[in-house]
């Protein structure tokens, strides 16, 4: 009896510790189950708040586009020109034409562009151009004068580097001042045509002119027909006239600093020393003495000119996207000052 007892203990605690494993399996088990399922709920929630924060991202992304081209589609210049005090600088290189390097309806553009731009202290024109049409230089230097008008706060003072002749001295002499390197080439205050004539050419290699015109001085200065001194007369009066347009504008811009000398308005050009002594320009200087030493601001923005698709929109999605936080932390700033 006390072995079967003994027995039948022993198979009791034999069912009792597998009873217990098996009941620590299913514990188990389901720990990790839980664990699993915890981890499964807690991506699907991080996947869902990250597809969230994607769309936000990219709808901001395209209104904020939207938002740049209808606004700052003009904006001619990098984004910290939005946020930082600066000297505006615009480079005019290049000949002076409708179609060229240099032209009215393009700079112009970026000259308004320079002056509304509340953080630029001035402008700076750095010059680097021979000249080209006189009407083109013409609409430039009034909207320069038209500007510092509108502005007079910010003053515009030219740079010329390595020349300033003609239409490229026009646009200078609006500026407030103009600074010069000693071996530069400056002035040029003149007017010139020029053609060729073919009329012995055509007799000897037996060519013969056929022009039928409507209204006589319609062929004016034809290079196949003979010369006549009455359109050359005409054409020296038209020239005699734009040469005086020329020099109206020049001592309007520099009035009693030009020395009573002929020279100036003879269509010669100048080295820098010289034209300081003719008064033709104002001292010697660079792109950053003059923003350190006229305006007190070193730091220079290249306000420039046309851009590809893709720049404008980055750019302009960026400059929006500074201003935006610029005046939302600006804004949380005064709602903390007023409590």
């Amino acid at each position: 009896m006390d072995n079967l007892s003994d027995n039948d203990k022993r198979t009791n605690l034999e069912k009792q510790y597998r009873g217990e494993k098996e009941g620590h399996h299913e514990h188990v088990k389901d720990n990790l189950f839980a664990t699993i399922l915890h981890d499964y709920v807690r991506e699907r929630s991080a996947n869902r708040r990250w597809s969230m924060i994607r769309w936000v991202l990219v709808s901001s992304f395209l209104f904020l586009t939207f938002l740049s081209l209808l606004l700052g589609g003009d904006k001619k210049y990098p984004i910290s020109a939005e946020v930082s005090e600066h000297t505006a600088v615009l480079s005019l290189t290049g000949t002076v034409e409708n179609d060229g390097d240099i032209n009215a309806l393009a700079v112009n553009k970026i000259l308004k562009t320079a002056f509304e731009n509340v953080n630029s202290v001035g402008l700076i024109l750095r010059i680097n151009s021979p000249g080209g049409s006189p009407v083109q230089s013409a609409l430039i230097y009034d909207e320069i004068r038209r500007l510092k008008k509108e502005y007079p706060e910010k003053k515009v003072i030219a740079v010329v580097e390595d020349v300033a002749a003609s239409g490229g001295y026009f646009i200078a002499s609006a500026a407030d001042k103009i600074f010069v390197n000693k071996s530069s080439i400056v002035g040029s205050i003149g007017v010139v045509f020029n053609g060729f004539g073919f009329v012995e050419l055509l007799k000897k290699i037996g060519v013969e002119r056929r022009l039928l015109v409507s209204g006589e001085k319609k062929s004016m200065l034809d290079p196949f027909l003979p010369r006549e001194e009455t359109e050359e007369f005409i054409i020296q009066e038209m020239m005699e006239d734009l040469h005086r347009h020329f020099i109206d504008a020049v001592k309007v811009g520099r009035g009693s600093l030009l020395i009573d000398d002929p020279e100036i308005f003879s269509g010669r050009v100048f080295t820098g020393e010289e034209s300081v002594t003719l008064g033709l320009s104002d001292g010697f200087g660079s792109v950053s003495s003059v923003a350190d030493e006229v305006f007190g601001q070193p730091f220079l923005i290249d306000y420039h000119g046309e851009e590809n698709l893709f720049d404008k929109l980055t750019e302009n999605f960026i400059i929006r996207l500074v201003v935006t936080l610029k005046n939302f932390f600006l804004m949380q700033t005064v709602e903390h000052s007023i409590f």
